[in-house]
């Protein structure tokens, strides 16, 4: 499974693909400051979800596209939106009813963080029924 994250999507495009892609992990975007520093999570606007991701690049260097592949580590993925644009990526895997962050699980690839968020995800189904 391979997928590409490119400048003329809208953030919302790319979002529903991950989505699509991972359907137990989800991916949000938070501005950061012209400084680089991240802007406080609860005080921050909401990105308009219609933006071009391209609108966000810091420069023109390569060809702005990442292939978004099972194998590739969360870390990795967060850190090449942060590196390419001024944008914080933040993965979340589902948990049942909840959305966790990845930020201790962030050396798993997406395809693992997919598959124990739809694990814990069933299992909690079931003892529910």
């Amino acid at each position: 499974m391979k997928q590409e994250i490119k400048d003329d999507q809208t953030i919302e495009e790319v979002q529903e693909m991950f989505h699509h892609l991972f359907p137990f992990l989800k991916v949000d975007f938070f501005e950061r400051h012209t400084n680089g520093l991240l802007k406080n999570k609860r005080d921050q606007p909401i990105i308009n979800r219609n933006k071009l991701l391209g609108e966000f690049r810091l420069d023109k260097i390569d060809d702005g596209e990442l292939a978004i592949t099972n194998n590739i580590k969360v870390r990795e993925f967060e850190q090449y939106i942060d590196a390419t644009y001024c944008l914080h990526a933040q993965v979340f895997r589902r948990s049942g009813n909840v959305w966790l962050e990845t930020t201790v699980t962030g050396n798993w690839t997406l395809e693992e963080q997919n598959r124990q968020g739809e694990l814990i995800t069933m299992q909690m189904k079931s003892r529910a029924s």
